[in-house]
């Protein structure tokens, strides 16, 4: 079982910064991949970037070039350093982990934490 703790969100102003923050319970070095996901009221939750244990990384077009992802395998932990935030990036941001065993995928959600950008 794998618990995920993010923290880091709140309130800022329109082209401010915030840090996220995703804790693991276990080594994240055997998870797969570790993610950032958001969702919107009355939105679906989508994507908005992912790191996987080799090091790739993908993100969602809409946080191209403000956001970056990245980890800290000797702390468990996973980031995602948000700049020049737009109220449109205003959300619950939850903290995913994924790992891929030979009878199929197991997913791990973290409880999510909001981020509101205010105009």
């Amino acid at each position: 079982q794998v618990q995920l703790v993010e923290s880091g969100g709140g309130l800022v102003q329109a082209g401010g910064s915030l840090r996220l923050s995703c804790a693991a319970s276990v080594s994240i070095r055997s998870i797969n991949t570790m993610g950032w996901y958001r969702q919107a009221p009355g939105k679906q939750r989508e994507l908005v970037a992912n790191i996987g244990s080799g090091g790739s990384i993908n993100y969602a077009d809409s946080v191209k070039g403000r956001f970056a992802i990245s980890k800290d395998n000797a702390k468990n932990t996973m980031y995602l350093q948000m700049s020049s935030l737009k109220p449109e990036d205003t959300a619950v941001y939850y903290c995913k982990a994924e790992s891929i065993m030979s009878w199929g995928t197991l997913e791990y959600w973290g409880q999510g934490t909001q981020v509101t950008v205010s105009s």
